[in-house]
Parts: structure tokens; C-alpha cells; sequence
């Protein structure tokens, strides 16, 4: 397979794995420019939906104020097309992320939380 064509492929996890240094970084305006304008954004509360960066923007940095040394640590990365699921563990509690991506942005973000 091509080098071009391999990075297309590839492109989805690579994307999953800059979110996962941004979040580690506390960097919310990198997680952001990783988003589609209308990203949809399911954090683990349940029935908590978020819509857009407008709404998604405040609940990082909220999040990120209560939770100030956490680092999200990779278990499993799987891709099957424009989807990525992410295993990860985050103080000890273990989780998973599945991502939509479309042009090259995160277009829906589910998270769940292992209880």
C-alpha cells in the first residue's frame, strides 16, 4: 500500500491519539481545533449531551479545574474506518471513547466509563 494511501488510512487513530495528548496537556483549544464545529460530545454523565464547541468548551474547562493532575493512560486503540474506539484509564478508572470522524476532524465523541 501506498505511503499516501496508508496515511488516509491511518488518519482517524492518529487524530484519536493528538486528542489524548491534548487532554493530557490540558489543552483545550488543541482539543477543540481537533473538533467539527458541531461536534457532538457525550461525556460519561449520563444523559449529558453536548452540541457544538460553544457548549463543549465550558465543560472542558470545568472538568479540567476539578480533575488538575489526571492523565489519560492508552490501553487499546481500534479503528474500523472513520470510527476509533479508545480504551484508556484515568486515575485508576478505566474507560472507553468511541470517535466519528469525518474530513479529518472529530465529528462524535461517546465516552464511557467502566463501573
Amino acid at each position: 500500500m501506498s505511503p499516501v494511501r496508508m496515511g488516509k488510512i491511518e488518519t482517524p487513530s492518529r487524530k484519536v491519539m493528538a486528542y489524548k495528548d491534548a487532554f493530557n496537556n490540558r489543552d483545550v483549544d488543541a482539543i477543540l481545533a481537533l473538533l467539527d464545529d458541531e461536534c457532538v460530545f457525550e461525556p460519561p454523565q449520563n444523559g449529558l449531551v453536548l452540541k457544538g464547541k460553544a457548549e463543549i468548551k465550558p465543560y472542558l474547562t470545568e472538568f479540567f479545574a476539578r480533575l488538575p493532575d489526571g492523565k489519560m493512560k492508552g490501553i487499546d486503540l481500534f479503528q474500523a474506518g472513520v470510527f476509533v474506539i479508545f480504551r484508556w484509564e484515568l486515575n485508576g478508572n478505566g474507560g472507553a471513547d468511541i470517535f466519528k470522524l469525518r474530513d479529518g476532524l472529530i465529528v462524535e465523541k461517546f465516552s464511557y466509563l467502566k463501573s
